[in-house]
């Protein structure tokens, strides 16, 4: 099967096209300044050049894989996931780390499609599946996981060391 970054998705949404790509170095701009309204989402302090750095080198090491939502050409949200293993099923594990769609997109569409590209994604790399925490509070968020197909984890508790 071909990998979904060797090819784009274009899905129909509100009388607009939806373009769900895999975003390049090319896309920096764009994907910076989400990625820069993402983190002031979560109280942190505007920073578009650590933004772009941080994303940069995401994609120059190959650390991360970054869909980004077009909606006539211009980027409206992205989700990037990360890469880890599951030692039991001796299988890879995408972290969903990253989900944000530009306020004035929000109920488009734009999260349901990173979100299925992201599941497409797991597939054609014949992951386990993918994982995703969020907070307690952001209920619209898992209202849309759970209108997906994802399940809240009932067997595991999970653990943060901060250093």
């Amino acid at each position: 099967m071909q990998a979904l970054g060797a090819r784009h998705q274009r899905v129909e949404l509100l009388m607009s096209k939806l373009e769900v790509i895999r975003a390049k170095v090319a896309y920096l701009d764009g994907l910076s300044e989400l990625f820069d309204g993402y983190r002031r989402y979560y109280q942190q302090e505007s920073n578009l050049a650590a933004a772009r750095e941080f994303l940069t080198e995401r994609l120059h090491n190959d650390e991360s894989v970054i869909f980004l939502a077009l909606s006539e050409g211009k980027p409206i949200g992205f989700t990037q996931l990360y890469p880890s293993f599951s030692s039991v099923s001796m299988r890879r594990i995408w972290i969903l780390n990253d989900l944000f769609v530009a306020e004035d997109a929000r109920r488009s569409g734009a999260g349901g499609a990173l979100m299925e590209t992201a599941r497409r994604h797991a597939e054609e790399t014949n992951a386990k599946g993918l994982v995703l925490a969020t907070a307690h509070d952001n209920l619209a968020a898992q209202s849309l996981y759970e209108r997906l197909g994802w399940k809240r984890d009932q067997e595991f508790l999970h653990y943060e060391l901060l250093v």
